[in-house]
């Protein structure tokens, strides 16, 4: 059976995980969030997460912004590509509904797979 686990080895864990990522990245991005991606030699995907204070000011709502597009990339793992991949958050997030941020995450995944696979 399919896990959809997200388990320590789906993560970007180091600091030198995220860097290397920001160095020359495949990008797919919108208004409100950005991913940055390479390729990894793992068998799955990995991803990271920043999501800044200077736009997202409660801790509450950076955690409810968190768990979103965790749970969007769990449940989405199996069809992103073996992409090391950071989600970057930016301003006029916190505006958004939980449906419109999975919503918009899930069109940025596929985007990120058509980049990758030309």
């Amino acid at each position: 059976m399919t896990s959809y686990t997200f388990t320590r080895e789906l993560r970007l864990l180091t600091p030198a995980q995220f860097k290397s990522v920001f160095s020359n990245p495949i990008k797919a991005s919108s208004a409100e969030i950005t991913l940055l991606a390479i390729p990894n030699s793992e068998q799955h995907p990995r991803m990271g997460l920043t999501v800044a204070k200077r736009y997202v000011k409660r801790a509450n709502q950076r955690n409810r912004i968190k768990r979103v597009i965790r749970d969007s990339f769990r449940l989405n793992q199996h069809d992103i590509p073996h992409l090391d991949i950071v989600v970057l958050v930016r301003n006029g997030v916190m505006e958004m509904e939980n449906a419109e941020i999975n919503k918009l995450i899930e069109k940025l995944w596929r985007k990120l797979s058509r980049r990758y696979n030309g």
